[in-house]
């Protein structure tokens, strides 16, 4: 949910999930304060475009699909990932769909090995509490009306009310205060670790992938929808609904069914829907393509905490890590 030239990514050291040639030249690439913030200016404006664009794609796609696919809950046939399990590497290869023919291909990153993950073994439990924390901090400052609310370090976004303030304009030099370089710190060694892992499981280069837009806290509970941008359960494709991903991982920061119920992940395969129960540290991945059909259950109880991170092939849709200034 944001726009911004790739530029602490590209290798290890890309904003939320992306990786270039290393973190040296993402950091080279953040030349000033003011740069950055009319960066996150840019990927704040773009962001409540992509929302709307988010929920007119997952709208129209939900019409498409059948019944059955959407029965909710007991549609699942199949646990992939049950919350009390701890898992190493567990993938599962799946045929590339043709959304990656109709664009430009990147040599060594574009999806040519399709599929998708779960790990328990990048993030320990104890980050994962830490990265929460950071969310709850900058959560607290705002928060929808609804039941979905999202925090966007790299823009600055975050849920308001039924809208989306600038949290880095709206709060100014105080910002300092909510979040400290450690926070940050932190943020940028996950998602360096995510990416590699991703980059290894998919046997591609990391250096040659972006972080990219949008990457973004989310804190989902059960109030009410409240406008379009509460409705987070839709089915949706990442790659038709933004565009620039080509890969995806969500970390989950809360557990099932101990911190929240409903709220699993739905991978919705033909004739069978397929889920991931998170856990807190848990690592999910896959290809952006229509071959990963997906949706998120409705939370019944509870608060469910994640981020989702996402990565491009393509240098011109890569952002960089966030800057605390």
């Amino acid at each position: 949910m944001s726009r911004q030239r790739r530029t602490a990514p590209r290798g290890s050291e890309s904003g939320g999930t992306g990786t270039g040639p290393g973190p040296e030249r993402g950091d080279r690439h953040h030349s000033s304060a003011k740069k950055s913030k009319t960066q996150r200016e840019s990927q704040w404006r773009w962001l409540k475009a992509v929302f709307t664009v988010f929920v007119l794609s997952s709208l129209a796609i939900g019409g498409l699909l059948s019944w059955s696919y959407l029965s909710a809950e007991d549609g699942v046939t199949e646990v992939l990932a049950h919350h009390s399990e701890n898992l190493q590497n567990k993938f599962i290869e799946i045929p590339c769909s043709e959304d990656y023919d109709n664009q430009k291909r990147f040599e060594g990153c574009t999806p040519r090995k399709c599929g998708r993950g779960v790990t328990d073994a990048v993030i320990t439990k104890e980050e994962a509490e830490r990265i929460r924390r950071i969310a709850e901090r900058g959560l607290s400052l705002g928060g929808s009306n609804g039941g979905a609310s999202i925090l966007d370090l790299h823009s600055g976004a975050l849920s308001l009310g039924k809208h989306f303030v600038n949290l880095y304009r709206y709060f100014g030099d105080r910002i300092q205060d909510i979040f400290t370089e450690e926070d940050f710190a932190l943020y940028r060694d996950v998602r360096q670790r995510i990416q590699h892992k991703i980059a290894q499981a998919f046997g591609i280069n990391s250096a040659s992938m972006y972080l990219t837009e949008p990457t973004f806290f989310s804190r989902i509970n059960n109030t009410e929808a409240k406008t379009t941008h509460d409705e987070y359960w839709h089915p949706h494709v990442d790659k038709v609904t933004y565009g620039s991903f080509d890969y995806t991982s969500l970390l989950y920061l809360s557990d099932y069914s101990k911190d929240f119920g409903g709220g699993r992940f739905v991978f919705m395969d033909a004739g069978s829907n397929k889920t991931i129960e998170p856990r807190a540290g848990r690592v999910s991945f896959f290809t952006s393509g229509s071959e990963n059909l997906h949706r998120v259950e409705k939370v019944h109880w509870g608060t469910r905490y994640a981020i989702t991170i996402s990565f491009t092939c393509n240098p011109d849709r890569g952002i960089g890590d966030p800057v605390l200034v």
